[in-house]
């Protein structure tokens, strides 16, 4: 065999999603793409807002020579600036321009940080459910991962992140709003586990992972992850608020007063070189420095949202509803959350099972799709349980 053993292993921990898209084509070329309801992919499907057209002509309109060429490997320094501004707001704190990189979307900023900070075995501390590729990116750089489970209703579980902390950790990555559960972290979680890292011999980075931080519903809010711990950072894209996922722009914004912070921030900017991104695409940032505080319609996605969760709940599943993102994530009705996941494709329902995200016995749903694709489901998410039933 050509390719690693370690790549062959990969793909395999890494299939679920994309053994559910191939399924989705399968049905798709068999029954019609309008006799399917597809769940399976978190790819936001609302168009970009107004602004972001009027901003793409604004940046094209006035090109120079050289707009298309190498800058600095952290990003333009005005597109820092913007973006400083606003995280300022989020963050209730001053933020300059300096505490600012640009990236190639979540994924990367992910990637650098990683990086930058880890030598061979270091640990990090990831809490499941999780977005999978987590493990891969700490792989990537050498690290090992230490899963740490939620509570019941996916808040941050501390005594069990508390007793996972090692001498070997270096960070700990959390989700807010969570990729699949839709929790958001509250600001009392947030100084409790501030609280717990202060406490560790060494320093434990905190990095929050934020591309869902303006899709939220019920009024709920994303706390301030720097006003709860200093050693702090987030790594976020526009790929999700903007509906911007293939144009791969996002950032790295580090709290003002984080340890280190000079070396720290060089360490990265290396890292955006030498990982072979060098910079973030020089035209999305210009656009998205016009677009700070802009955002999708979310109205659409709370509409969808308690749509499904009238579907759900009129079905009989038990589920939390998500405070943010767009995903749903209930109990799978028998303990094979795979098994259940094969009689929702009986009735052309695609899913993804929890355990490909670290949790098995729940399932994810990405309402990301049409009403009507919810409405379609109704009676297959009956029937699916119905057929559960009859095999417990």
């Amino acid at each position: 065999m050509a390719i690693s053993q370690k790549m062959i292993t990969f793909a395999e921990r890494s299939s679920w999603i994309r053994k559910m898209f191939e399924e989705g084509a399968r049905l798709k070329a068999q029954y019609g793409a309008d006799q399917v309801c597809d769940f399976s992919l978190g790819n936001p499907d609302l168009p970009p807002p107004a602004q972001y057209q009027e901003a793409v002509r604004k940046v094209t309109a006035t090109e120079t020579p050289g707009s298309h060429g190498y800058m600095a490997n952290n990003g333009y320094p005005f597109v820092r600036e913007a973006v400083a501004k606003q995280i300022g707001r989020e963050q209730d704190m001053t933020v300059s321009q300096d505490d600012i990189l640009m990236t190639v979307g979540a994924a990367g900023a992910i990637n650098v940080v990683m990086k930058a900070l880890l030598d061979p075995g270091d640990e990090v501390i990831i809490l499941a459910p999780f977005f999978v590729e987590y493990n891969f990116y700490v792989d990537n750089h050498g690290g090992t991962t230490k899963i740490v489970n939620t509570a019941a209703d996916f808040s941050l579980d501390l005594a069990a992140i508390e007793a996972a902390i090692s001498p070997k950790t270096k960070a700990i990555i959390i989700n807010s709003p969570n990729n699949p559960t839709g929790q958001i972290y509250s600001a009392t979680e947030l100084a409790g586990l501030g609280a717990i890292l202060s406490k560790a011999a060494q320093t434990i980075y905190l990095i929050s992972d934020e591309p869902y931080r303006k899709i939220v519903y019920d009024g709920h809010t994303v706390p301030s992850i720097f006003k709860a711990y200093t050693n702090s950072l987030i790594a976020s894209s526009y790929s999700k608020d903007l509906s911007l996922p293939g144009e791969r722009i996002g950032y790295i914004a580090v709290h003002p007063e984080v340890e280190g912070k000079a070396q720290f921030l060089g360490a990265m900017t290396l890292a955006n070189r030498i990982l072979g991104f060098v910079n973030a695409p020089a035209l999305m940032q210009r656009v998205v420095a016009e677009l700070q505080g802009i955002t999708v319609d979310c109205s659409i996605y709370t509409r969808r949202r308690e749509l499904f969760c009238k579907v759900l709940s009129e079905a009989g599943y038990e589920f939390v509803p998500p405070k943010g993102a767009f995903y749903m994530f209930p109990k799978s009705p028998i303990a094979d959350d795979a098994q259940f996941v094969a009689l929702l494709a009986e009735q052309k329902i695609l899913g993804v099972p929890g355990r490909g995200f670290g949790m098995p016995g729940y399932f994810r749903l990405a309402f990301c799709v049409e009403d009507a694709v919810i409405s379609r489901s109704a009676e297959g998410f009956k029937k699916a349980l119905a057929a559960a039933k009859a095999l417990a």
